[in-house]
């Protein structure tokens, strides 16, 4: 299949994979502290790659661990601890939304730092998919008006380390296979994992056999397994066969999933925050319509 087709499935399971993530952080959160979730995330998820694709990495290089190590604390260990954090007070269709942030700090950080090129169609779509998520965020402000909007500071930072991330693997891990960069990325944060765990309290007799434990640990593990472990794999190949800010539109469509399972947990949303959904899918369809090709170089 062309990669122009196969980009879009990858985005399509990837909005439904990690629109899903949300609910199951704050299901995770009955039973689990946000430190012990982002470990057990990271754990989990290692665990899962390790047994499909270790071999992988055999392929990475030398010079290329450099790479490795900053994506995956980039990537995934200092955002899995953010999010964490941020759930414990906003709602986790808010925080899907604030996540949405992520294309134009791509776009920016490429052109400025990175060199990639991008479109005038790219602009205009990032634009208008960040109005979107603006109405969707005051129009949650006036909804949840109890919600502690600070904290959306920390998804703000994660969405700068993801737009970070996603220029390092298309700037410099093109050759590199997305199974081999994932394995790459957990097998340098197993140990940090670790030492956040223990030192979490997660060891202790009476937190562990807890009933909202045991129920918080099925939860982060199909957290980690599939929203973490495979959609990771998932989108390595997604930016590698597409551009930085089309990989990253996945954070437009993330919050329709995300706000549907909101709303079946009980969380409040209104007609307008639709209204605003349906501005960040014309965004996403701006930015990927082709014309002339602009750049900073």
């Amino acid at each position: 299949m062309q990669n122009g087709k196969l980009k879009w499935i990858y985005l399509s399971v990837l909005s439904l994979v990690w629109g899903s993530s949300f609910i199951l952080i704050k299901k995770s959160l009955i039973g689990l502290t946000p430190l012990q979730l982002g470990a057990l995330r990271t754990l989990f998820a290692a665990l899962f790659l390790f047994l499909i694709g270790f071999r992988s990495m055999r392929t990475i290089k030398k010079k290329e661990w450099k790479w490795i190590i900053i994506s995956g604390f980039l990537g995934t260990f200092i955002p899995a601890f953010l999010f964490a954090f941020a759930e414990t007070e906003i709602d986790s269709g808010v925080a899907s939304v604030l996540n949405s942030t992520t294309p134009l700090v791509t776009l920016i950080l490429g052109a400025l730092v990175f060199s990639i090129r991008f479109t005038r169609n790219q602009l205009i779509g990032v634009v208008v998919g960040l109005i979107g998520c603006l109405a969707l965020i005051l129009e949650g402000a006036s909804v949840n008006p109890n919600q502690n909007y600070w904290y959306a500071t920390l998804v703000l930072c994660a969405s700068f380390c993801y737009a970070t991330n996603v220029n390092i693997i298309k700037r410099y891990m093109q050759e590199i296979t997305p199974m081999a960069i994932a394995n790459g990325n957990f097998i340098v944060l197993v140990i940090p994992s670790l030492a956040v765990l223990y030192y979490s309290d997660f060891f202790i007799k009476e937190t562990m056999t807890s009933p909202e434990m045991q129920t918080s640990l099925i939860y982060i593990s199909i957290l980690a397994v599939v929203g973490t472990g495979i959609a990771k794999v998932l989108f390595n190949k997604l930016v590698q066969i597409s551009s930085p800010v089309f990989a990253t539109s996945v954070t437009y469509t993330i919050p329709i999933v995300a706000l549907m399972w909101g709303l079946l947990d009980g969380e409040e949303f209104s007609f307008y925050q639709v209204l605003a959904a349906g501005i960040i899918i014309l965004g996403v369809y701006i930015a990927n319509r082709k014309k002339k090709v602009y750049s900073n170089e």
